[in-house]
């Protein structure tokens, strides 16, 4: 299996954002999601009814019905989900008309330090997607809803919550891509 598909694109269509611009806009954004929808921007929550849908199969729909955690937290398809829909599909967009594209199954970084297995890439991120969920929900909200929302509105728990994200991110990167 190969590891990269690459679609050949000119990159005439590059994008070039600048960081303060793109902050202003997100800043922007946030606004309107507070004044719109009365909530702060965040995926975690709309992520999590979400799941509710894929456990069905799995657990049945009583189960998930009568599941203390998705009854705080119904399925409803509110700005929250329509956000975390929009999220890939924006990036893809930007990917698409930037020409900059590519379905990158082991990226460069990964394959230098731990070998060009999919199979175990896959896992990693499964593994870390799990970690990262979890500790999402125990914090009471994700990056976006701390980084962005909180970190605007200064709550202290937020800024905590993004002083040990970026203190753990160095650390556990200082980790696993030590020079050997």
């Amino acid at each position: 299996m190969t590891d990269v598909i690459v679609r050949d694109t000119k990159k005439s269509g590059w994008i070039n954002w600048s960081p303060y611009l793109v902050g202003a806009g997100i800043g922007v954004l946030s606004w309107v999601a507070f004044a719109a929808f009365g909530d702060p921007l965040g995926v975690t929550t709309a992520y999590s009814r979400v799941a509710s849908l894929f456990a069905i199969p799995v657990m049945g729909a009583d189960a998930v019905a009568a599941n203390s955690y998705w009854k705080s937290m119904p399925l409803k398809w509110d700005y929250g989900v329509w956000f975390l829909v929009g999220i890939p599909l924006g990036a893809f967009l930007s990917a698409i008309l930037s020409g900059t594209w590519r379905l990158e199954l082991v990226p460069e970084v990964w394959k230098e330090r731990f070998g060009p297995s999919v199979l175990k890439r896959f896992i990693a991120a499964f593994l870390g997607g799990i970690v990262i969920m979890y500790g999402a929900r125990l914090a009471g909200g994700c990056t976006s809803g701390h980084g962005i929302s909180g970190g605007l509105q200064l709550a202290v728990s937020s800024w905590l919550f993004l002083v040990v994200m970026f203190a753990t991110g160095l650390l556990v990167s200082r980790i696993m891509f030590r020079k050997s």
